[in-house]
């Protein structure tokens, strides 16, 4: 017998092998028939097995890495089929379709319906990996022929089909030789790899069917076809195997999936009002910024009304650096490769980065990172345990070398500025430093008027070792350092292993934005790694040498990529502080333009920033003009303003407010702008 503990602390003892849906059925046979999957702990258990999932920023949401799809994870919290029979004692909750863990397992198997689909529709096909993202799912496919729209159109009806068959999913084992066997006769290159990677000589290799179709899967699934009863083939994507563009190139089919209609209506309506948020879209018709083809992919150019956007957000960081104690450092674009070898990004971090350039003295690489350059300034000059910390600060521009098909507008680029700080510290003052990076972290995101946000720590893989670099009781020290620091601001965090930089654990702070998704932006890292590759030191107390430690912090992230983030959260209507134009002026009449031109100036000379619209056009077009182009304050002139010295005043998403004192009005904006006020 066994011990199930229900989530309202009662008990149940039951012969081993019953399954989650038994037990379901004991308790209310409505229960049973509202129930999709169980999740599970084991007694005594501890953790759970959600940094198993990779949260990334591509488009389409975070998908599961090979390993969450296949590999071992931890047992002491997971979800299991209703008909998983259970061998220990556990406790156990019976999920619904209301419950989120539901949703991405129905999404699991509708990738699962889209797989029976193409390969009764085109079983020339070979298959890659189908996992469920944040927002739906996909399948990789290879197929010497390209899918068309009317296929998509095809696989959708069949998919509808599948679902009319409920046909149950049912997990089997299969002897690891015989998986394998039976890939390899099959062509099934892809499946091999993944049977191979993940999978040993001699063990059971899990497979899921549902009527003819057998795939290598871990689960869990809902208990049939029947249950993905709300599904949309959206898009066709190109996919190199592995990621690797020297691979063969895979056909991706994306689609989401949910419970009930009503649920993938809405999803619907929200992806429309992403789109309508588009930065790509609205950086193009509110002149922000270009990506030119005859330049290269993945580089910026900023426009003047985005360079506008981008110096109020510098100016901002550098000043709010000084604040709180940082020094303002430059450093050079393009370094000598030996000091990427030194720093240890030569072998771990070279395929990202930018192929040696070959000079008269020596070999150069781009940077893409700021941190040896800091590292080389601390060293310039001896430092003493007086001179600690030293804060070093920079609006750095680096390099990186992303794969074609992974760039997306601001969001994933090649090169962009990283608002880059490394504190170096006596271990003493290490965790107040964490302390004061997350403290700085929030006020970044209070102040561009994000007002939630959730935190990951990202730790080392233990078992992995050759991926890292440092001691494992460094990697101790380091961990539990960030954890002190969340726990001194009671700050929740989720702790993720194996997602650590290479140099040591990190901070991640992921902002919401307005239609609550979530942005990776701001990080704090520890690092113990190059001090002692570059030999840094410093003098204590005891008039001794000693090791520095190091923090690398980044809270806009990117430049570019806050700016991205920023176009979409506000819709492209910036807070007054931010915007481009600030005021637009419209003048009624050719006669009124004088009276607009004093205006203009008056305002110039406080600060704001004024376009005056003195075309021979009419009053509402030249309104429209501006609104268009969301300028947060409109302001009209014709023979009353100028007889009294006001302005009429129309007031971005509110509309016309009348007639105000100019000196009313211009107080009004300033306070706005020295507030940075997110609201008019």
């Amino acid at each position: 017998m066994i011990q199930i503990t229900l989530p309202d602390g009662s008990t149940r003892d039951v012969p081993q092998g019953t399954t989650p849906f038994q037990i379901a059925q004991s308790i209310s046979p409505r229960l049973a028939e509202a129930v999709v999957v169980a999740k599970i702990r084991v007694s005594g258990g501890a953790g759970t097995t959600e940094g198993a999932e990779e949260q990334t920023d591509a488009p389409h949401g975070g998908a599961q890495t090979e390993e969450a799809m296949y590999g071992d994870v931890a047992t002491a919290e997971r979800v299991v089929d209703l008909a998983e029979p259970l061998h220990e004692s556990v406790q156990l909750w019976l999920l619904k379709e209301t419950d989120p863990e539901a949703l991405r397992v129905v999404r699991h198997s509708a990738a699962h319906v889209m797989a029976t689909a193409i390969t009764e529709l085109f079983p020339e096909v070979k298959l890659g990996h189908g996992p469920a993202t944040d927002y739906g799912f996909f399948y990789d496919i290879l197929r010497p022929t390209p899918f068309t729209p009317e296929d998509l159109i095809a696989i959708e009806a069949r998919m509808a089909e599948v679902v009319a068959r409920n046909e149950p999913f049912r997990h089997e084992w299969i002897g690891h030789e015989e998986a394998l066997r039976g890939y390899q006769e099959q062509g099934d290159f892809m499946k091999v790899h993944f049977v191979s990677k993940f999978t040993k000589a001699g063990e059971n290799v899990s497979f899921y069917r549902n009527g003819e179709f057998l795939d290598f899967c871990r689960g869990p699934h809902v208990p049939s076809t029947g249950r993905v009863r709300a599904f949309k083939v959206m898009s066709l994507a190109g996919a190199y195997w592995l990621g690797d563009e020297k691979n063969p190139q895979l056909q991706r089919l994306y689609g989401t999936a949910f419970f009930q209609k009503k649920e993938l209506d809405a999803h619907f309506k929200h992806l429309e009002e992403i789109k309508a948020r588009d930065h790509r879209v609205l950086g193009k018709q509110l002149d922000l910024f270009s990506i030119q083809e005859i330049a290269g992919a993945g580089l910026i150019f900023w426009h003047p009304k985005g360079a506008i956007v981008r110096k109020e957000m510098e100016d901002w960081m550098k000043s709010e650096c000084l604040r709180r104690g940082y020094d303002l450092v430059v450093t050079p674009h393009v370094m000598r490769r030996e000091l990427w070898k030194i720093s240890g990004h030569e072998g771990f971090y070279g395929d990202n980065m930018y192929s040696p350039m070959e000079l008269d003295d020596a070999e150069y690489r781009l940077k893409p990172m700021n941190c040896p350059g800091h590292i080389l300034i601390y060293k310039n000059s001896p430092k003493s345990y007086r001179d600690l910390p030293v804060r070093y600060a920079e609006l750095g521009n680096v390099y990186r070398y992303e794969r074609s098909g992974t760039m997306h507008g601001l969001l994933r680029v090649r090169g962009f500025t990283q608002d880059d700080a490394h504190i170096f510290c006596t271990p003493g003052q290490i965790e107040d430093e964490i302390v004061a990076c997350v403290e700085f972290a929030e006020e970044v995101l209070k102040k561009f008027g994000f007002a939630e946000f959730k935190v990951e720590l990202s730790t080392w893989d233990a078992t992995k070792p050759q991926d890292y670099t440092g001691a494992a009781e460094d990697w101790k020290v380091a961990i539990n350092s960030l954890k002190s620091a969340l726990g001194r601001k009671e700050i929740p965090y989720r702790e993720i292993p194996g997602e650590a930089a290479f140099y040591g654990p990190k901070i991640d702070v992921k902002l919401v934005d307005v239609l609550g998704r979530l942005w990776q932006l701001s990080t704090v890292q520890f690092d113990f790694n190059l001090p002692k590759r570059f030999e840094l030191e410093y003098t204590g107390e005891d008039g001794e040498k000693h090791q520095p430690v190091m923090v690398h912090r980044a809270l806009f992230g990117s430049v570019e990529r806050f700016f991205g983030v920023l176009i979409e959260h506000y819709a492209g209507a910036f807070p007054l502080w931010l915007a481009p134009v600030q005021v637009g002026l419209v003048p009624i009449s050719e006669k009124h333009v004088g009276y607009a031109s004093q205006v203009k100036a008056e305002l110039e000379a406080i600060g704001l920033r004024v376009e005056l619209d003195d075309r021979n056009e009419k009053m509402n077009a030249k309104i429209r003009e501006f609104g268009l182009q969301k300028v947060p304050f409109v302001l009209v002139m014709g023979d009353k303003e100028a007889a009294s010295n006001a302005v009429s005043v129309r007031t971005r998403g509110v509309g016309d407010q009348g007639s105000v004192a100019l000196s009313e009005f211009a107080a009004r904006a300033a306070g706005l702008v020295k507030e940075r006020s997110a609201t008019l």
